[in-house]
């Protein structure tokens, strides 16, 4: 299980997007999405070079989640 550091605001960020995203996909789908956000924060890549926390994933320019 990936770890990062979060706070209340960022958990309450995190659910809103799970339901906004995957509402009508379940609880499955709901988790999957947040598995991609945590990922996305872990990611050593260029498409996420220096985002490293869920509402950085949240709002990344240009697009925010997507």
């Amino acid at each position: 299980m990936a770890i990062i550091s979060y706070n209340e605001k960022e958990v309450d960020l995190l659910a809103r997007l799970m339901r906004a995203e995957a509402v009508g996909e379940g609880n499955l789908g709901m988790l999957m999405v947040g598995n991609v956000i945590v990922n996305r924060a872990l990611a050593n890549c260029l498409d996420f070079k220096n985002i490293t926390s869920i509402s950085q994933v949240v709002y990344q320019n240009p697009g925010g989640f997507t």
